[in-house]
This record gives C-alpha cells, structure tokens and sequence, in this order.
C-alpha cells in the first residue's frame, strides 16, 4: 500500500477519535415499555405542560447562557420524528413529558490514583427521565432514564453532546 495512503489514513483515524472524546462512558440507560403497547399504532404526540430543571445559580454544572431544558426538549423531538411521530396539540396518541435533575450530595466509589483504593467521595449525580403516557387511557406506556456524573464546569458543546448522547440511547430502547 502507498505510504502516502497509510498516512492519510492514519490521520483520518485520529482526527475521527479526537472527535469522540465526549465523556459518556459514565452516563447509564435503562427504560421499561408496557408489553401491551402497541408503539407502532402512536403516531402522534403533545407535552405534558413544560418541564423545568434545577436553576444553577453558579454554573457549576450549566453555563449560564444555556438552556438545558430546551436542548432535551428539541432532543426528544428530533428522536419521535425519526421514528415517524407527528407532534399534534389538538388530539395526541400519546403525551410526553420529561424531568431532570441533580443530586449534588450523590456519593460513590473512585479510585484514589495513589494508592488504587476505592475511596468514597462526593460524585455529584444527574438523572433525565422520560416518559410516554396514552392519551386515552392515561396509563405511561414507555419510561427511560439516563442517569450520570455531573460534570463540573462543562462548556455547552460538552453539555450538548452529553444529553445527546442520553436521550438517543433511550430512544434506542423504545420499542418499534
């Protein structure tokens, strides 16, 4: 093979895993969906009224300027259109309805680098729930949960890329 080739290809490989750096390994899905539904006769959607987060004042765990809510809102859209939901306000299959929130006291187990020991420490939590009710009945058909570490100080691209990451897994366990 041309050297040439190697090295393009060799760059391309690093350019494409500098991209990936996101942290999301520490961010967990799990969902639940009501084996009596039938997902693929949903064809329409509303909110249930609108969802708020925890306000941070500081920015510890949001800049300031970014609206987390929105961004999960937007999100959760763009996943029910791909797989062929219409939002509809006037007569919805199914209502949607979405809460986060932060436990900034959530303890757990690190490695101390020093001494390779599990220590407990404060390790600031973050949980997004999601949840699909039928309009008719009332009953919740599909409820997925992220949950993760919150990241402290995080820059918008790595918050955006974070719920992005959170809300397509979910989506992925949404029964077709």
């Amino acid at each position: 093979m041309n050297k040439n080739y190697v090295l393009l290809f060799t760059i391309v490989v690093m350019l494409l895993s500098g991209c990936a750096s996101t942290p999301t390994k520490d961010i967990e899905v799990d969902a639940q969906a009501d084996p009596k539904a039938n997902f693929s006769g949903y064809k329409t959607y509303a909110w249930l009224g609108s969802a708020a987060i925890v306000n941070d004042l500081y920015g510890r765990w949001e800049p300031p300027a970014f609206d987390s809510d929105a961004e999960i809102k937007y999100l959760i859209d763009r996943e029910l259109r791909k797989r062929g939901k219409i939002q509809n306000l006037n007569n919805p299959d199914m209502i949607v309805a979405f809460a986060a929130g932060i436990d900034m006291e959530a303890l757990g187990l690190k490695v101390d680098p020093k001494t390779k020991i599990d220590m407990l420490e404060n390790i600031p939590q973050g949980g997004l729930l999601v949840v699909l009710v039928d309009s008719k009945s009332g009953f919740v058909i599909w409820a997925g949960m992220a949950t993760g570490e919150v990241q402290q100080n995080p820059d918008t691209e790595t918050i955006k890329a974070r719920l992005d990451y959170a809300v397509t897994q979910l989506f992925k366990k949404l029964p077709k």
